[in-house]
């Protein structure tokens, strides 16, 4: 089986990974982008179930110190990896090109100049520009 590390491992190997998953188990008659985003949204709360009744401090020593708080995050973190490589492939997205899209308007919207060490939103910003 192949290693897997963020420090080598393309983007497109593991929605490869994602799909030989899911293949092998004949899955993909079961998904279309309404069940895709569904599943993908309910991981994403499964992470935030992590941290519930949790104050910050408490989060961060827990990530810090304890491997099986740490490795359920990135079990957490892994499902909704893999249900939003599925729906990318499903709906025939490039993540790589759309994020750098995404991040182009990111960097219109958030000027270095204005939104540095600010949580504000563009909105408040006064770049006048919507995402």
């Amino acid at each position: 089986m192949q290693s897997f590390c963020d420090s080598h491992t393309t983007l497109e190997e593991i929605k490869h990974r994602c799909c030989e998953f899911r293949d092998a188990r004949d899955w993909k008659r079961f998904h279309n982008p309404k069940d895709l985003a569904l599943a993908l949204s309910c991981e994403s709360a499964e992470i935030l179930e992590l941290f519930r009744f949790k104050d910050v401090p408490t989060i961060e020593c827990e990530l810090a110190s304890d491997d099986t708080a740490r490795s359920a995050l990135g079990d957490e973190m892994s499902d909704v990896l893999y249900f939003l490589l599925t729906l990318a492939d499903h709906v025939d997205i490039d993540l790589s090109a759309a994020f750098e899209r995404k991040m182009r308007k990111n960097e219109e919207h958030y000027p270095v100049d204005l939104a540095r060490g600010k949580n504000l939103k563009y909105t408040e910003l006064g770049t006048g520009t919507a995402l």
